[in-house]
């Protein structure tokens, strides 16, 4: 089983730090644009935090009352409240670091574990806490900051107006998407406790493949919007449901509810507007290659109705830098998820498994399956 080191501790308390910023970041570049008149923008990015602070809400309420069903009754009501006020991510950081610490720090606590508990007890309650932030910290990230980036880069090429807010809230974005998307990979990596550990080298690829590709697609995104915002809805919505529908055909069991299952199934969709993943831990070669060639001929073809069709609209943007970030971060990103693949990708792939508990054929103890074995995999 992985340990959760004081590296994982430092790592979760600058997730924190990041968390909070990104909070006050947002109302403050909502502010700026509401005293400027520009209220539409300003309700959009507060919807955009608004939607994600729901849906992550009411997934980390019903994880609660999974890992507590038939106990803890009286802590679930006042658990209800917080996430009622938008607070329950809070709750699990507090688990979160209380675990943590004493993991990463307090060697001797485990000793002080119930003796019904196994010897890692407090490595195993860190992990999951942690991984937990991680699976909400994934919502989050495609309901909010990536949209939220593609906002403000449209903004950007639409007025042409550079204000340290702006540049702000982009970083925020970008430090965001860089946090999350690597926890997770950790965290897929400690659900495979067959697979060698997750280091420095595979983490930056996996990174610069998944940065690189939504860059690329946002900035193409961005594109089209300047042509026609009804176009650019048009082409979301039907991303949304070519993805919706792949879930659906995919069968995912990641709920105990029918109402939590769509929702998650619509969230994933979500997802895949932005960037690939395997939703059942399975092979997808075939399905990988379709998304990023889907979006590669999506890209160029808006590049070609600039060119061609719109010259009059490159006038107004620099055209040229814009194109050449789109079409050089999209041939990077994909050489990096090539390299990340085929060197990589851990190639034992979970199978989705029940809630209940299983027996550990080694040990001979009854262990529980995580949560994540029946998340979005990679």
């Amino acid at each position: 089983m992985m340990k959760f080191t004081k590296q994982n501790f430092i790592l979760l308390v600058g997730g924190i730090i990041i968390y909070v910023a990104d909070i006050g970041v947002d109302f403050w570049v909502a502010s700026k644009y509401f005293c400027q008149g520009e209220y539409s923008w300003s309700i959009l990015i507060l919807c955009f935090r608004g939607l994600s602070s729901l849906i992550t809400q009411i997934f980390s309420y019903e994880w609660f009352k999974n890992d507590w069903e038939g106990t803890n009754t009286g802590k679930l009501k006042w658990i209800f409240l917080v996430h009622l006020f938008q607070c329950g991510i809070f709750i699990r950081y507090w688990f979160a670091l209380k675990y943590g610490c004493q993991a990463a720090f307090k060697q001797n606590s485990i000793r002080d574990a119930p003796e019904t508990d196994p010897p890692n007890f407090i490595q195993k309650k860190a992990i999951d806490v942690v991984t937990d932030i991680n699976m909400l910290r994934v919502f989050k990230t495609f309901l909010e900051t990536t949209p939220q980036l593609f906002v403000q880069i449209y903004i950007l090429m639409e007025h042409g107006k550079n204000s340290i807010y702006q540049y702000a809230a982009i970083i925020m974005s970008f430090c965001g998407i860089s946090i999350s998307t690597v926890d997770y990979q950790i965290s897929l990596r400690t659900s495979l406790p067959d697979k060698a550990e997750f280091r420095m080298l595979p983490k930056l690829v996996y990174l610069f493949y998944k940065l690189l590709t939504i860059t690329s697609w946002i900035l193409s995104i961005s594109l089209i919007t300047l042509l026609s915002v009804r176009s650019s809805v048009i082409l979301l919505i039907l991303l949304w449901i070519c993805g919706f529908t792949w879930v659906l055909k995919q069968q995912t069991t990641f709920c105990k509810s029918k109402k939590m299952e769509y929702l998650y199934r619509t969230v994933v969709g979500i997802i895949l507007i932005f960037t690939f993943f395997n939703i059942k831990g399975r092979k997808t070669k075939v399905c990988i290659f379709i998304y990023y060639a889907t979006h590669t001929v999506v890209t160029l073809g808006i590049l070609f109705v600039y060119m061609f069709w719109k010259p009059s609209i490159i006038k107004d943007i620099d055209f040229t830098i814009v194109s050449i970030l789109t079409i050089l971060s999209l041939v990077l990103g994909i050489i990096f998820l090539i390299v990340y693949y085929r060197h990589f990708h851990p190639t034992a792939y979970c199978r989705p498994q029940p809630y209940s508990d299983e027996v550990d054929g080694e040990a001979g103890q009854r262990v529980e399956i995580g949560r994540f074995q029946n998340f979005i995999m990679q």
